[in-house]
């Protein structure tokens, strides 16, 4: 039976990792996976993080199963970093999740289930965002977001094409820290949106994967939570791994709002039933840690500290990036405007091609740039590979 299946290609980006592995020049750096990066391009722990998983060693006293829903009290901490007081607490119903991407699929799943047909996602947006949508069985419509050429957004294009969405749509939309493209949103924008996704009675799937990176805490969920205090219903996926470096403990939740608290409970009931069929139960380390920090003020305040000084540094990054391109480049110098840690750039896969091959310098053929994987040792070289390319 298996001889009948042919060979799926490799995804791009693990390829990428591949072949940057496989480099054995000793300059070579690695723009291109979507990881943190300090100087040294290690990822590092947060000390906070190490001090929660040492205080769980000493005091864990089971390994035993924690149910679909996983630790409500890791829910409801998690539920107030990101949408802190804009809906009532009863209207909102969360289920831990195997990471950001298991809570888009859930989130994907129970839109499916709840007889919406079809979800729009704005070009360009994070590869996997369509996959997951198609593997749910959600038909997949497309909205212009962002000018790669002229590096803005395309932001009445993005409505014209909402305009035209069905009652029952969803919308994906990223909080903060667009992946790819860095591009923000800003108070205005957030409200037009709010606009036509209550006239055109749609549910917005919000991804929060960065918060802390773009503008801080509460500016990065500022955008996401007036929303969510205008709709009737929303859907809200929050991954761990970016904002407390949980990457390979897959730690994240996802969140319906309904329009009362039955309806939420309603959804809730059923995110837990596709958890079940899904993967049955959530793993549970991630969270642990993840609940203890935001619960304990010294441990909180440790993180927020250290999640500021990676902020601050890829923002100086992309301050320095900008100069050192805007003489001949003006319109590549747009980065210092965007946030996060990506940036897409108006280069060929020709040209992304080059520069793995003459400079050792890595990043996928779309383009996308991880600005935190830049060290500020090569910046100089990197630009100037840049204006080049």
């Amino acid at each position: 039976m298996f001889a009948t299946l042919s060979t799926q290609p490799a995804d791009p980006l693990l390829a990428l990792i591949g072949a940057f592995n496989a480099d054995e020049r000793p300059d070579k750096i690695d723009l291109g996976v979507g990881v943190y990066r300090d100087e040294a391009g290690r990822t590092p722990i947060f000390r906070a993080v190490k001090a929660a998983e040492h205080r769980l060693w000493q005091t864990q006293e089971s390994k035993a199963y924690i149910g679909p829903e996983c630790d409500r009290l890791f829910l409801e901490r998690l539920w107030r970093l990101v949408g802190g007081q804009a809906v009532a607490a009863n209207r909102v119903a969360g289920v831990q999740t195997p990471g950001g991407s298991g809570a888009l699929r859930l989130a994907a799943e129970l839109l499916k289930r709840a007889g919406s047909g079809r979800i729009w996602l704005g070009l360009p947006s994070w590869p996997n965002h369509a996959g997951i949508f198609a593997a749910a069985g959600l038909a997949i419509e497309t909205y212009p977001f962002f000018d790669v050429a002229a590096q803005s957004l395309t932001f009445e294009a993005m409505l014209d094409a909402l305009g035209r969405a069905q009652a029952g749509d969803g919308v994906l939309l990223h909080a903060s820290c667009h992946n790819p493209t860095g591009a923000v949103l800003g108070a205005g924008h957030w409200r037009a949106l709010g606009d036509v996704i209550l006239s055109r009675g749609l549910v917005p799937l919000i991804d929060n994967a960065y918060q802390g990176f773009g503008q801080g805490l509460e500016a990065d969920a500022a955008g996401l939570r007036g929303l969510i205090a205008r709709v009737p219903e929303a859907l809200v996926a929050v991954s761990a791994s970016k904002s407390f470096g949980l990457y390979r403990e897959r730690t994240g939740a996802i969140y319906a709002l309904g329009t009362t608290p039955a309806a939420a409970e309603a959804a809730g009931s059923h995110l837990v039933a596709l958890a079940r069929t899904g993967y049955s139960m959530p793993p549970d380390h991630g969270a642990a840690i993840v609940r203890d920090i935001l619960g304990d003020e010294a441990l909180r305040q440790d993180w927020q500290d250290e999640l500021e000084a990676m902020r601050r540094r890829i923002a100086a990054l992309r301050m320095n990036l900008a100069k050192a391109l805007a003489c001949t480049r003006p319109v590549i110098a747009a980065v210092a405007a965007q946030e996060g840690m990506f940036s897409l750039l108006p280069i060929t896969a020709g040209h992304v091609l080059d520069l793995r091959q003459g400079q050792g310098i890595y990043l996928p053929s779309s383009g996308r740039i991880n600005i935190a994987g830049l060290p500020a040792q090569h910046l100089a070289r990197v630009a100037a590979s840049l204006v080049e390319a």
